[in-house]
């Protein structure tokens, strides 16, 4: 069975491959998400995030040892820190909305990070946006409020953490699109994974929690979810181009709806399901239009 699977997946197209491989590292992703909302009702979060990149960086030298002193050689040592900062407090404040929020709530105003890529695109990077495509970006924020509701009975600071974590997330990529010009794929990832590690690892000794025996193996596995949907990642940017691949990051609203279902017994309301229309319609439409302009 699994070598039929290869010798398919050797005769597809590299555009195929790529759409198989960025659906998987989703569904990775998605798992890896919802293992993180069961950790954190019981342990502090930093705890969590510490136990997510702890893995993913031991994987990663592992897996990269043979090449380990080329791959740590950058010429942009202050901004692989600024970008992976970004990153780490994008899942910093991802996980922490977890004990608060519903799996697909999290999802679902997480979308906005396309919107926000676009807004710094143009602040940062001064590349051009048209009237649509603002109009697109305004649209997609109204969707993201229309989740929050504030002012509403439902309102709580809380609800705002996965739009702090979509606009870090939103900075990683804006900065990680300079230095993908500049330095590998191996090398950004890398220093994500270590500069992350650091970071978590002083931030969870205040608030850290004996491991019960029994979720040992969840703590030590979970964050290899993760570390093997970035390789995977990887090699998706590396078959085909990443303006192609975007839409299909949706998917990780249609997983994490399924797991919140499943796991927690969630059910997304009226509104959380009619702002998420309106993100993920906006976010395609911005894309068509980078289609378009390209």
């Amino acid at each position: 069975m699994k070598l039929k699977i290869l010798k398919y997946f050797q005769t597809i197209t590299q555009r195929k491959k790529s759409i198989i491989l960025i659906l998987t590292t989703i569904l990775l992703f998605s798992m890896m998400d919802a293992i993180a909302k069961i950790l954190v009702q019981t342990y502090p979060s930093d705890q969590v995030i510490w136990a997510r990149y702890m893995s993913q960086t031991v994987v990663s030298i592992i897996v990269l040892s043979p090449i380990l002193h080329k791959v740590l050689v950058t010429k942009y040592f202050k901004l692989q820190l600024l970008r992976s900062t970004f990153l780490f407090f994008a899942t910093y404040f991802f996980f922490t909305s977890l004990k608060y929020l519903q799996l697909v709530q999290v999802n679902a105003i997480f979308q906005v990070a396309p919107i926000f890529v676009t807004i710094l695109s143009a602040i940062v990077l001064k590349e051009y946006v048209d009237i649509r495509r603002w109009g697109g970006v305004i649209f997609g924020l109204l969707g993201a409020l229309l989740i929050i509701r504030p002012g509403s009975e439902v309102f709580s600071i809380n609800i705002f953490l996965p739009a702090i974590a979509a606009l870090c997330y939103a900075s990683y990529v804006i900065s990680t699109r300079y230095l993908s010009q500049e330095e590998s794929a191996t090398t950004n990832f890398l220093y994500s994974s270590l500069i992350g590690t650091i970071l978590a690892s002083i931030l969870v000794i205040p608030s850290w929690t004996p491991i019960n025996t029994s979720d040992l193996f969840v703590f030590s596995g979970f964050g290899l979810l993760g570390a093997l949907g970035h390789i995977l990642l990887i090699h998706a940017f590396r078959l085909s181009e990443a303006s192609f691949l975007a839409p299909f990051s949706y998917m990780n609203l249609v997983f994490g709806s399924l797991w919140g279902f499943y796991i927690f017994d969630e059910i997304p309301g009226y509104f959380t399901i009619s702002g998420s229309a309106v993100i993920i319609s906006t976010g395609i439409y911005i894309w068509i239009r980078d289609q378009k302009l390209r």
